[in-house]
This record gives structure tokens, sequence and C-alpha cells, in this order.
């Protein structure tokens, strides 16, 4: 049997974090969804970034934008809704036998508006009604300002991937904003069930720590820290107070591995998939770790809901030296600034299309 398909079989949702149009063109998507067992996928703007300056399918609808005199962002947004649409679609037969569990797709918010609660939420709002699916997330970064949107988000019963988390601390936080938001909607009569994941990056925190960490504990801070998170999850949605959601018709907020890409070539292709393989969970994965991970990986031991183990490896990594807490926060306050740099050289790379495509045109 095929690892995707065993991977899945035992709970975990495999997403592919890439959409592009020519994976919905030739029916690549079709493909992974059918043989790998693939039940949603994320994007971001370095994604697209990468699309629409290395191909030329996009160079039509930028140069259409472009006469109308429709900004980049917003010539971002038709293209990335057009193509987010068309692979929701995809999922949708998912999304409707999970119940609205499975099957989604995402879409972030402009990052430059990560320190405007209120503004983050209206965008939000805004893009979900735009894309027309139930099954469109759209993400929200976990900082301490977006925490407030996405609870004011959750209660209009917008689904929301909560993204940029790194810590305890952090996914502690998402959890108690995502549910407050669904207290809220029950206190005021609405349906207790909004869609929602945590995506806790993983291997960012490797990359961190790769030159100040013994050898044995080289490319092993990343797991613990999904380890942590899947502790935390595990106890969260076992507490009274969600097991009086639950009642009402409330799920828990899933809890998503992102950032699962190998970054240290020495490292295992499949590191964070086998490390990480957990039920009632998401990984989101790069393409060719998704393609790696179906060639040769394995399901070996599943995580384990027991916080004395990832309480014992985090400990090593305190007595190395490593306060993983203060790291965590460098880490999400580095990625909420790598975000903005690639949303601007997003806008960067439609101007310069549309420059070129109007220059070529005839």
């Amino acid at each position: 049997m095929n690892p995707t398909v065993q991977l899945n079989r035992v709970g975990q949702s495999l997403w592919l974090d890439n959409i592009t149009r020519d994976l919905l063109d030739r029916g690549i998507l079709r493909r992974y969804i059918d043989e790998l067992s693939v039940t949603g996928l994320t994007s971001n703007p370095t994604i697209y970034d990468k699309a629409i300056g290395g191909t030329a399918a996009y160079d039509a609808d930028v140069q259409a934008g472009s006469a109308r005199g429709t900004s980049a962002e917003e010539i971002f947004f038709s293209l990335a809704l057009d193509d987010l649409g068309r692979a929701a679609d995809l999922f949708a037969p998912i999304h409707a036998r999970t119940g609205g569990v499975d099957g989604y797709v995402s879409l972030e918010v402009s990052p430059l508006l990560a320190h405007d609660a209120a503004a983050t939420h209206a965008e939000a709002v805004r893009l979900h009604g735009l894309g027309g699916r139930p099954n469109l997330f759209i993400k929200i970064p976990g900082t301490p300002e977006g925490l407030g949107a996405i609870e004011e988000t959750i209660f209009t019963g917008v689904p929301v991937n909560v993204t940029l988390l790194f810590s305890s601390a952090q996914y502690r936080g998402c959890l108690e904003a995502y549910t407050r938001g669904i207290e809220r909607r029950v206190e005021a009569g609405k349906p207790a069930f909004v869609g929602s994941v945590a995506s806790v990056f993983i291997s960012r925190w490797d990359s961190a720590v790769a030159d100040r960490v013994p050898a044995d504990l080289r490319n092993r801070l990343g797991i613990a820290i999904g380890m942590a998170a899947y502790v935390e999850y595990r106890r969260f949605f076992s507490s009274d107070r969600w097991q009086r959601l639950l009642n009402v018709g409330a799920r828990p907020q899933r809890l998503l591995f992102a950032s699962t890409g190998t970054k240290d070539p020495a490292a295992s292709d499949v590191l964070y998939i086998e490390g990480l393989a957990a039920p009632h969970t998401v990984n989101t994965m790069p393409e060719d770790t998704l393609l790696a991970f179906a060639d040769h990986g394995t399901v070996g031991e599943l995580l384990s809901p027991d916080p004395a183990a990832a309480a014992e490896l985090l400990g090593r990594f305190a007595a190395a030296g490593i306060d993983v807490e203060a790291l965590g926060q460098d880490l999400q306050v580095r990625g909420a600034d790598a975000f903005v740099r690639s949303w601007t050289e997003l806008l960067g790379r439609i101007e310069a299309k549309a420059a070129e495509v109007t220059a070529t045109a005839p």
C-alpha cells in the first residue's frame, strides 16, 4: 500500500503546500487526490511569486488586469481565487464526505494588515465572500494582534487557517481565540461548528539551532515542538469546557504541521512526515516532500499524547542552552517580517510581469 494512503488511513490528512495553474491544467492535483490521498492544500505568496514569475500561465490575466487599471494586489487575489476555486471544487467531495472537517484550500490575507485586527477581520470576510466556496480557509497569522481577528472571524463564521505559530504559548493563544469565537457563536444561537486549523511551523526550529546544539540533537527540535503541540491539542480538546461545546455541535480546531520540508540536505527528506504521524491532525508538505514520502516513506510509531516524552526531549534542548519560548517569539517575529518581504516581492513581480507582457503585446 502506498505510504501516503497508509498515513491517511491512520487518521492524518495530507495536504499539498503548493498551487499553480500547471497543477490544475495538467490534472496533477486530481491525480494526487486519487492516488496519493491528498485531501487539501495550502498556498502562500512565495508559491505564487514563483508561479507567476516562472511561467507564462498568468500573463494574459495579469495583462487584462493591468489594462483595467487594477492594482497588483487585486490582480493577485483575482488570480489566486480563480486557482483556489478550481482546487476547492476538486476537494468539494472530501469536504462534503467529512462534514466540513477536511477538503480545504487556503488563501492568506495581506501581511501588511498584520498589526490591525479590525482590518484583518474585514479582509478575511471579504476574501471568503469573493471566493464563494465553503471549503476556502482564510489564513490569519497567530500573532498577538492576529488573535483578536481570529476570534472575530470565527465568530462571523468564516473558516480560518491560523498561520505562523511556533511556540506552545502561541499555540495556546490560538486555541483560546478559536474557542472564544465558538463560545460566542453558541451564546448567540449560531451553529457551533466553524472549520479551522492551527498551523504550527516545524522545520524553521531546526534551522535556527543547527549550529547551537550537539550532534545527537540536530534536526530533533522541530519534532519535539510538534510532539508538544500534539500533547496540548489532545489535552485541550478533552477538557470539560470542550466536552460541553461538543455536545452542541462544535468540532475541535485541527492541529496542522506546517513547514515540513526538510531543510538540512544531510537529513532524511521525509523526516517531518515520518516523525509527525499523528491521528486527528494535518500535515501540509511541499510537492517534492509528498512525492518522496510516496516513494520511500514509512508509517511507523505514531505520536503519543503522553506529555512525558515531549517534556524529556525539550528538556534536553534546555540543558543545551536553548530557550524555546524566547526562540519561538523570535521565529514568529522574523516569520512575520518574511511574510511582508514575500508579499512585497510578489506584488513587484506582478507589476514587472504587467509591464513585460504589455510591452510585448501586439
